[in-house]
Formats: structure tokens, sequence, C-alpha cells
């Protein structure tokens, strides 16, 4: 549901402007339930700032902004955008790190009716390249330097390479150094005083228009983008935040990168905002830094994946910080286990909340007043009494309650299509509108969804979404690669890990190397296997069959077996192999 058919009045056509359709019946039952309340996400956060003007909304480094100073802020983005000739309607792309400049830069784009697409900080010239092609995005926003790395090797790239990119704007550079090229123009000259602003052409758009595109992990590595809507977007962020019981005086900590779905709006940043509440950013998620600021700040709520949750559980006995106002640890991204889920309030003295969710659209909660065998052992409820769920097996025959299946979802903020993908459509949603998930889940007596992995053999690093095809394709082009197959490994702290299993066409090639192959391919640092196991060939299944999945399968349980072998002690295989 993504084509052209909308446009900015008197202007020229813009090619591609993203569109998300509803039937017309479902769509009139979500207003009159008072679900879409006809609102964009200008006019929301102009109704906040007008509520909570001196307030601090966002607080990041030295920053700290209130209400008012953010509402200003997102003016002089959308004012500058329009005034360099960027229309409503084309994309932009956008990789910030977790900095007060990306709510001015996204929530003045909305404005605008420009559409944001987000990538995230760890994302490299590959994926750059792709989200910029599947988008046809004019402009390209990221930071100077962030993390030692120098994204302008990534803008000049991409504007040599993206026929349709007009502009690489830069934040955190001075003028001299981003301008010096005549490539990269810095951030100060796509703003506008407020003179400026009060005469530009700034038209809220449409509730029902596309206010931005989320990617979605998916199983080909090649991006889909989610097209998410004014109107169905500020729903989820509405319900999220009464969920999560945010008032004015909540604090919310992000630590995750701040374009994820998870910090976004669940209830995240956009719900920390509707609240009224304080959001403050951490640069990393690292204890020493994620401790000092709940204790500076006073933070009362901090979502996390699993690794992150682990990672505080296990430093706070070697921490003198005071969390006494951690009141929710939320965790998502990947599934909690329940030795894990059974640490957090002990240790930290915070109730847990579980998240289960994706950027197309459901997202259900552990409630706040739920017992601790639910909290621990489920991975929540929708949001909506209008989500519906249907778990069905492999020929999409539903399921006796209780069992196993395949989750398939379909509701007021759960998308119908993605943005230009007809082939994705096809395989993702069904005749009827619901949404293949991808997950394996069953249903509780009580409504709950407990999560049991994943259909397909995509591989979830910590949250992060790794497609095995993606990075087989860059292991075979090596000139030593003959074959190789990339599986999921279990692993206590990620949740997953991928190992690669490699046949050779001949000289051994040391797994280091093939490592430093696929970095310099521009692939992100999540997506390297974080093991190499070499074989001579690889097993057939037991009746013989030789497809790519039923190879996965096999190699997972050698892979198992291995570790399930291996001792601190235990001599090297004869298949070289290597961790990190």
């Amino acid at each position: 549901m993504s084509d052209t058919s909308t446009m900015p009045a008197g202007d020229a056509p813009v090619a591609g402007v993203p569109t998300q359709v509803w039937p017309p019946a479902d769509a009139a039952r979500y207003r009159e339930a008072g679900y879409w309340q006809g609102e964009s996400i200008g006019q929301w956060l102009r109704a906040r700032a007008a509520t909570y003007a001196g307030r601090t909304a966002v607080v990041g480094g030295d920053v700290r902004w209130t209400y008012a100073r953010l509402d200003r802020e997102a003016d002089r983005v959308a004012a500058g955008f329009l005034a360099r000739g960027v229309r409503p309607g084309e994309r932009v792309v956008v990789q910030l790190p977790n900095i007060p400049e990306f709510f001015a830069v996204m929530l003045g784009l909305i404005r605008a009716g420009i559409v944001p697409v987000f990538a995230l900080p760890a994302h490299r010239q590959t994926e750059i390249d792709n989200i910029a092609a599947v988008s046809g995005a004019v402009a390209y926003v990221m930071p100077a330097v962030h993390d030692k790395f120098d994204y302008r090797t990534l803008g000049r790239a991409l504007r040599t390479a993206q026929a349709t990119v007009r502009h690489v704007v830069v934040v955190g550079a001075d003028v001299m150094d981003a301008a010096d090229d005549g490539v990269l123009e810095p951030l100060s000259a796509f703003l506008r005083d407020d003179a400026d602003v009060s005469t530009a052409r700034i038209v809220d758009p449409s509730p029902s228009s596309v206010a931005f595109l989320q990617l979605s992990g998916g199983s080909t590595g090649l991006s889909k983008l989610i097209p998410r809507t004014h109107d169905d977007y500020l729903y989820s962020v509405r319900a999220s935040a009464a969920i999560c019981e945010l008032t004015p005086e909540s604090v919310y900590l992000v630590v995750l990168p701040v374009a994820h779905n998870f910090p976004m709006s669940s209830p995240g940043f956009l719900g920390a905002l509707d609240a009224g509440a304080c959001t403050v950013l951490s640069p990393s998620p690292a204890p020493d830094v994620a401790f000092g600021l709940i204790e500076r700040e006073r933070v009362t709520i901090a979502a996390a994946v699993p690794p992150v949750a682990l990672m505080w559980l296990e430093a706070r006995d070697m921490s003198s910080a005071d969390l006494s106002s951690l009141e929710v640890l939320q965790v998502g991204g990947a599934k909690l286990t329940p030795a894990v889920a059974a640490r957090v309030t002990p240790t930290l003295g915070a109730t847990l909340q579980q998240v289960f969710g994706m950027a197309e659209g459901l997202v259900n909660y552990t409630r706040l007043g739920d017992d601790t065998e639910t909290i621990c052992q489920t991975q929540g409820r929708p949001i909506s009494p209008d989500d519906e769920l249907r778990i069905v097996d492999d020929h999409d025959v539903p399921v006796a309650r209780g069992a196993v299946g395949h989750l398939q979802t379909r509701g007021p903020y759960t998308i119908r299509g993605y943005y230009q993908n007809e082939a994705a459509n096809a395989r993702s949603f069904t005749e009827d509108g619901f949404y293949r998930t991808g997950d394996l889940v069953s249903l509780t007596d009580t409504g709950y969804l407990v999560v049991h992995g994943r259909a397909t053999d995509q591989i979830n690093r910590g949250g992060e979404k790794v497609s095995p095809e993606e990075v087989e394709d860059h292991l075979v082009a090596h000139p030593g690669v003959r074959d190789a197959v990339v599986v999921s490994v279990p692993d206590d702290y990620l949740g997953e890990r991928a190992c690669a299993f490699v046949i050779l066409r001949g000289e051994r090639v040391a797994p280091p190397v093939l490592k430093a192959w696929i970095r310099g391919r521009g692939l992100a640092a999540y997506k390297v296997p974080d093991q190499i196991v070499y074989v001579d060939a690889f097993p057939f299944t037991g009746v013989g069959k030789t497809s790519r999945k039923d190879l996965r399968g096999a190699l997972r349980e050698l892979a198992a077996q291995r570790n399930a072998d291996a001792t601190p002690s235990a001599p090297a295989s004869s298949s070289d192999s290597t961790s990190s």
C-alpha cells in the first residue's frame, strides 16, 4: 500500500510519495473507537509544547531543552529544509546517534511533511546505499564523527552513488569543516530563525498520511521500508504511555539507538513527550554510563535488550550508584529467559516489564501490576482491544489454544503493506490483511503471548537482526571460499550468535582474514560471524535432503554439539574455528 498518488498542491509531482491504506470499514471503525484522533505529529508536539512549555523535554550531554525549545527547534528544521528545496513527500535518510538533534531533525521533517527514513548508527556503506536507493531519498543527515567512525566518508560516497541525493547534511561539524568540499553541508545551513519560520510554508500534513519510514529486519538482507502514519503511530504512543503509567514526573532513559522502534514508541521518547515527561539520552548502555545518568537525572523507567539487562545485572554489585529512582526496567527486542527475568527486581529494585513487538505494528506488554510468574514467563498481551491475533500451523490453519504456531496479526496500528515492495507484501500479508510476523508463539489462558522463536533462519543477535543469506553472499565472494552457511547458535548473553560454516577452495584462509573481508565490504559490525568453522563438506539430513534450510538445521545441531563437548582444556578440533 505504497505508491505515488499524492503531492503538494501547486508543485511538480514528487516521485514515490509513501502511502499506507487500511480498508475503509476498518479505518472507520478505528476512528469511531477513538484510536485515530485526526491529529498530525506536528500538531501533537505543538499541543504538548503549549501544555508543558517550561518543563524539560530532553537531556543529552550538556544540552537541556524545554518543550517550548524542542518545538522551536522542530520549526527551524521544518522551515530550513523547505527553504532548501526539499518538498513534502520526499524522503530523507536520518542516521544520528543519541543526541538532542535527532529529536529536532525527526520532528521538524515530519512537521514539514517530509518523510524521514531511519537508519541506525551501526549501519555502514552497504546498508546506507540500499536504504537510500529503496526509499529514493533526496537527502542524508548524519553525524560528523561518532564512536570513532567518520560518517562523512559515507556521505561523500552516497552522494556519488545515488543520483537522487541532493543534500548530505552533517551534524556536529562546524561550517568550514562540513562545507570544505562542496558535497557536505552543515545542519546550521538548514536551520531558520524565528522570523523565517513565521513566514515559511509549513502546512500540517494529513493525519492519515505517512509520517516516516522505518526499517524491517526481514530475512532477505535487503531493507523493507515500513510506512507509519500519524494516526496509527500516535495511537500506539498514547496507549503505550498509558499502559506504562507515565506521568509528567516520569524520567525515561534511552540507552538503545534512539531510532529503534522500541525506544521511540514503546512507550519510548514519544510516549514520554505525550505524558509531559523528561527523556534522557545516554551515549552508551554501559553500566558506568547508564547508572551515572540514572542517579544524576533520577531516571524512573529505562528500556533495554536482554544483553544490556544482563550486563546491568552483573555490574550492579560492583557499582555504588544510587538506582533507587528506577521503578521500571523494560526488556524487549529479543526474548528474555525466565531465569534472567527473575533476577531483575531483586537485583535492580525495579519492576520488570517485558515488551514484545515489531516495527510493523503489534506491541505486547506485561502490565506493571501483573504477578511475578506472568512477568517472568510471558512476553505480554497486546495494546489494543482491536489487536487481532491468529496463531496457525504451516498451512494457515488455527492451532488449539496453548499450542505453538505462527503468529499473524492485524489492528489499528499494524501496517497493511510495505513501501513499494509487492513481492514482500505477497509473502508477508494474508489475503484478509493479517501480517505474518514470522514468530512462533503460544497463547496462555489469560491472553498473554509466550514467544518460542523465529520461524525463519534470521539470527536475533542481542536484538539486532542478521540475515544469514546476506552474510553468506559476502563470504562466498571471497576468492578462497567455495561455499558458506551461516546459522544461529544459542548464546546465554546475546540470545543468539552467528556461526559460519565454510568450505574453502584450496589453501587455508585464516578466520580473522574472512572477518576482515566482511568488515571491509561495508557491513555493520554486528553482522560479522562470531565464529567461523571450516568443514570439508556440508552434511546431508537423515532423509537425504540437501536444501539450505535443512543444512542450516543440521549445522546448528553440530554447532550445539561442539559447544556441549568443548571444555577449557579440550584440544582444537581438526576443523579450524575462531570466536570473537
